[in-house]
């Protein structure tokens, strides 16, 4: 008999936190669909020595719509087959322009909140829906941020598109909470990871960014996760029976 296949799309895959929750779940046995700005040659290598399939899409989630239609068509077009769980990790995320929202040009701010919120939107509505009725366990993990929670100047549009995707996770939670099948869905801040984020945050214009020091505090004292270790926390997370218990949820608590 066939061992049951497990399939996780996921956004952002191509550096950071993304890359190194798509090497971990390649070496896991998952099959990987990665739809990233760009595809890593590396992770198809990766891919091929561990005998899975790990399909690539170079595409700009800052023009999602058609990026959900051709998720659904996929999706229909594959089916549940030899499935034994059907994942969608929406991680992909840019910070416009560090500075007062009123400094920023609106194609930065809606760049930022077109990947950082519609995107997942659209995208988690594409999987749910292609997805009904499929007899494998399904899930849906949105990468958010603890600036989703707490407020911060010059960080407007990124914290109003973390905050916008955990409530809209607490609303799928409740809809899918009414289905007998319905997806586990959760919304996870995964702590402060050592990425090309935060060298952006640190470098910023202290002038116009008043945290800019407790961004390189964390950094001097050592206090920011590698790529690797928070993809395993975040992954660990997702494997609990648990998932989805909470609808937002944080890796440290």
């Amino acid at each position: 008999m066939t061992a049951a296949t497990h399939l996780t799309i996921l956004t952002g895959a191509s550096r950071g936190m993304g890359l190194a929750m798509a090497e971990q779940l390649l070496d896991a046995g998952h099959d990987l669909l990665c739809i990233s700005r760009k595809t890593s040659d590396a992770l198809a290598a990766r891919a091929q020595a561990r005998g899975r399939r790990c399909e690539q899409w170079p595409q700009d989630l800052a023009r999602p719509e058609a990026v959900a239609a051709k998720l659904d068509t996929w999706l229909a077009a594959r089916g549940p087959d030899g499935l034994a769980t059907a994942t969608l990790i929406n991680n992909a995320g840019v910070i416009p322009t560090i500075a007062p929202v009123g400094d920023i040009a609106a194609a930065d701010l809606a760049q930022a909140l077109r990947v950082g919120l519609e995107a997942p939107v659209l995208l988690t509505g594409a999987f749910l829906r292609a997805t009904a009725g499929w007899p494998c366990q399904r899930k849906v993990l949105n990468i958010s941020s603890g600036l989703g929670r707490r407020p911060m100047a010059s960080q407007a549009a990124y914290c109003a598109a973390k905050a916008g995707m955990d409530h809209f996770t607490r609303c799928v939670a409740l809809e899918e909470a009414l289905r007998p099948d319905g997806a586990r869905v959760c919304s996870l801040a995964p702590g402060v990871i050592d990425t090309d984020m935060q060298v952006q945050l640190r470098g910023a214009d202290p002038d116009r960014f008043p945290d800019v020091g407790n961004f390189a505090g964390l950094k001097d004292k050592g206090l920011l996760s590698s790529p690797a270790e928070a993809a395993a926390r975040v992954l660990a997370v997702l494997a609990r029976a648990d998932f989805g218990a909470n609808p937002v949820a944080d890796v440290r608590d």
